[in-house]
């Protein structure tokens, strides 16, 4: 036996209990402190993201283990020479032994004693313990669950780098429908407030959701019909409740033409309020500049003016009774189309133009920023208005439940921007003004590309990269989900701690954004089934693929079981929480 060989066995015999031994490190392929080969012995089998582990024992250091991810797994018959050699193996004419091969990408190396594992050295599965260290589990103070590995046990996510610790934000990518982004997120979510990390802080910290397709997150307060008992035992070894959330509160804009404010939604009548803006804080809160909200507003000749008829409007509007309508230089404006007409009438008439441009601007300019507030009145009428009372409550806000949901599906594309523009723009604001970062506000936005893309600027690029730079001091904390990350605004990106990939489309994953995948996990992205996501965070080389469980709360109003609060009969219509839009196999 060689030095090397007898020292292996020793660092075996005196190593702690590990998990099956699969094989011993290879001869033939160059090993490093940073990946190395297996060959498996027969009858053993590992898969890709297996943990294994190995060990050394160095001189003047003693044992050292090396684990690492299985990241690539080899068959192939040794002694073969040409392709057709597979015939005369398979009828035993020719000599051949089939071999299989794997590539482990190392994680840890504890103590830090960067040397190669020696070729012969026995590699095991992890046991609890060793995983616990390959995978940097045991240095998690605050870690929460985010699903199953594919050995069945528990994954994790390091809070430090969602609560602004360390780090902060969420970037969630797939192909829309079978990526289950919104889905995730919801989990991730609900694993944050019911694993315990946030102790005392829990019942203060609160969620903000943009919802945009359909129904389906109306639900998350409900028990969902479809949970089976399999599904609760993953809850269970997760150290969770198989429960639907707590507190909720839904807000939708008003029906289109309907004169009491009546939510737009169909499938939930309780915990709902409608939400609008009155002409009165349109004018005093310079609402103007998120009408033009697209990037193509910002390019066009018109943006100086919007600045500048907004500011007008903040300083000449005055209210008119009780139902938020203004008057604006002896002109009432009781609906939002009345405003357009009224701003139209001013600023074509020569005599009074120059009054809202501030200087000589030219008629082109101001025709092409009346064409493009015209074709605003449409969608932006409904969640404008000068009709109804000013003093009844019609503010999105977060400090009635621990999740806030903002239904925005019913509204078309320019009205949901105008949404999601002055509803972060006034949460940033009250976090800036409240002095400190506690409690968190986590906001849940899907179609980042939509909101944040990379060409172009617009008010809400500027808020959501307020956000991704700033958020971090400020408690405010972007869980964002796109199809696309390569057309999401880099800077957002490039600050978001966590980085989670769902299905992703071939074209797509072989985009530079996703250059935190290695070769391997990019090509396995592209055929992910829905439920699996690849997971980055900055303590751990390797994107953990995970499998988190089946919703315990109603992703669609067919799920949706009688909320716990009405059978409860607690007179509190918002506690609850609403769900997902992506349907999820059973784990």
């Amino acid at each position: 036996m060689t030095v090397n060989g007898a020292a292996s066995q020793a660092v075996e015999e005196a190593a702690p209990a590990a998990g099956e031994a699969v094989g011993r490190v290879l001869g033939t392929q160059a090993a490093s402190p940073l990946s190395f080969w297996v060959g498996l012995e027969p009858g053993k089998v590992v898969q890709l993201d297996d943990v294994v582990v190995t060990r050394r024992d160095v001189p003047g250091y003693g044992p050292v283990l090396v684990a690492g991810v299985v990241t690539t797994v080899e068959a192939r018959h040794e002694g073969a020479a040409y392709d057709s050699d597979v015939f005369l193996i398979a009828d035993g004419a020719l000599p051949a032994a089939v071999v299989e091969v794997a590539e482990v990408r190392v994680t840890r190396v504890e103590p830090e004693v960067f040397v190669p594992p020696l070729p012969g050295a026995k590699v095991h599965l992890a046991g609890s313990d060793d995983r616990e260290q390959a995978l940097y589990f045991d240095v998690m103070d605050r870690r929460i669950p985010i699903g199953m590995g594919r050995d069945g046990r528990p994954m994790y996510a390091n809070f430090d780098f969602l609560d602004g610790t360390r780090g902060a934000h969420v970037s969630i990518s797939g192909v829309s429908g079978v990526a289950t982004k919104t889905s995730f997120a919801t989990f991730l979510l609900y694993s944050i407030f019911n694993s315990g990390v946030l102790d005392a802080e829990s019942a203060n910290t609160k969620a903000l959701i943009f919802s945009v397709k359909g129904e389906d997150l109306l639900f998350l307060d409900h028990d969902n019909l479809r949970l089976d008992e399999g599904a609760r035992a993953v809850y269970a070894r997760l150290g969770l409740p198989a429960r639907p959330f707590g507190s909720v509160h839904v807000f939708a804009p008003p029906r289109p033409g309907d004169a009491n404010g009546v939510p737009h939604v169909s499938a939930r009548t309780q915990g709902v309020s409608s939400f609008y803006w009155t002409l009165v804080e349109f004018c005093e809160e310079e609402l103007l500049r998120f009408v033009f909200a697209d990037a193509d507003d910002e390019r066009a000749g018109y943006s100086l003016l919007v600045g500048q008829v907004a500011a007008r409007l903040k300083a000449w509007a005055e209210p008119v009774g009780d139902g938020g309508a203004v008057m604006v230089r002896g002109t009432a404006a009781r609906t939002f189309a009345d405003l357009v007409e009224l701003l139209s009438d001013q600023l074509q008439d020569e005599s009074t133009r120059q009054q809202w441009t501030g200087a000589q601007t030219p008629l082109g300019t101001v025709n092409a920023f009346l064409r493009r507030l015209r074709s605003a009145v449409r969608p932006l009428s409904p969640i404008v208005r000068g009709d109804l009372p000013f003093y009844r409550n019609h503010t999105v806000s977060t400090s009635d439940a621990q999740v806030s949901i903002v239904d925005l599906h019913n509204l078309p594309e320019r009205a949901q921007r105008f949404v999601v523009g002055v509803v972060l723009r006034g949460e940033f604001h009250r976090k800036e003004s409240s002095g400190t970062a506690r409690p968190l506000l986590f906001v849940v936005l899907d179609e980042l590309n939509k909101y944040a893309p990379r060409e172009g600027d617009s008010p809400i690029k500027e808020i959501l990269l307020d956000v991704a730079e700033r958020g971090r001091s400020l408690g405010v904390i972007l869980i964002g989900a796109q199809q696309t990350a390569s057309e999401v605004e880099r800077r957002i990106v490039s600050n978001s701690a966590v980085r989670v990939a769902g299905r992703l489309d071939p074209a797509e994953a072989a985009r530079s954004e996703y250059g935190w995948l290695p070769p391997a996990v990019r090509e396995r992205a592209t055929i992910a089934k829905p439920g699996t996501m690849f997971v980055a965070q900055p303590e751990i080389p390797v994107p953990l693929a995970v499998a988190f469980p089946f919703p315990a709360w109603a992703t669609r109003p067919a799920e949706a079981a009688a909320p716990a609060v009405a059978k409860a009969s607690s007179g509190d219509p918002f506690q609850g929480l609403p769900g997902v839009e992506e349907d999820i196999p059973p784990f």
